[in-house]
């Protein structure tokens, strides 16, 4: 069972280096056995979750190396689903970006920073809006991931109609990403925050940067729906909003403790 998440690694690696491949030597035949590699690293991770969760007896979702399993599974759910969807136009490169996201979060799962040993939560973790909160906060967030890198194209792209397609998947990754993550990480944050320390809001230091994600987010859909603009600035605050995800995971959790360090 703890082999599922190298297993699920090496699946990653394996999707990674066959789109690199297509994105190196464009062929006339379509690249699908790297989503389908991406999918059975999902399988893996969410294999590893249900038995690791069975063993603590609460979802798998309050460690470090929980939680980065989860939003690796999440992000690859997402790659897959982007590859198979019609809604959007399919740019390789943005999923060939989120694989290499998902990889680098199983690769600092599998570091020091990450405790592996199965610890069950302590009274104050063992809540069911808890596990909805890290749930639905890093299903958003992948989402995000996916927006980072379109954005990323974005802003490299030197023709327009190329350009034009970056922002549309950009816009639409945080579209969806955007509700969810409000209902994860705002809503039933604040109401697992209630529960567990008889206050919606402390002013934390991660429930002030989860702010501040929400609020890059929210000008983001402000300067594309409101004002229309999807230009280098709308991608330069979308890219500012995902390095704000990973500041608030990993800068407060080393950087900045608080009511969230356990």
């Amino acid at each position: 069972m703890n082999a599922l998440p190298t297993i699920a690694f090496a699946l990653i690696l394996a999707s990674a280096a066959l789109q690199a491949l297509f994105l190196l030597r464009p062929s006339r035949r379509e690249d699908r056995a790297s989503s389908r590699l991406l999918l059975a690293a999902a399988a893996s991770l969410l294999a590893w979750s249900v038995g690791r969760s069975l063993e603590i007896g609460f979802p798998a979702l309050t460690g470090t190396f929980e939680s980065l399993a989860f939003y690796a599974l999440a992000l690859c759910l997402v790659c897959f689903a982007y590859r198979v969807q019609r809604a959007l136009p399919f740019l390789p490169p943005v999923q060939f970006g989120a694989t290499i996201v998902a990889a680098s979060l199983l690769a600092i799962a599998s570091s020091p920073i990450a405790p592996k040993q199965a610890l069950p939560p302590i009274p104050a973790l063992r809540s069911g809006w808890l596990a909805l909160h890290v749930a639905f906060s890093f299903v958003g967030e992948a989402f995000f991931a996916l927006s980072f890198a379109a954005a990323l194209g974005c802003l490299a792209a030197k023709d327009e109609s190329r350009r034009l397609a970056y922002d549309r998947l950009t816009y639409g990754a945080i579209a969806v990403g955007y509700p969810i993550f409000t209902a994860g990480a705002l809503v039933f944050g604040a109401i697992w925050a209630q529960r567990a320390w008889g206050t919606w809001w402390s002013w934390d230091p991660k429930e002030t940067w989860a702010l501040v994600t929400w609020l890059v987010y929210t000008f983001y859909l402000h300067l594309r729906f409101v004002r229309r603009r999807g230009d280098r600035l709308a991608a330069i605050v979308a890219v500012v909003g995902f390095l704000c995800t990973v500041f608030t995971f990993f800068g407060v959790n080393y950087l900045l403790p608080g009511l969230h360090s356990y």
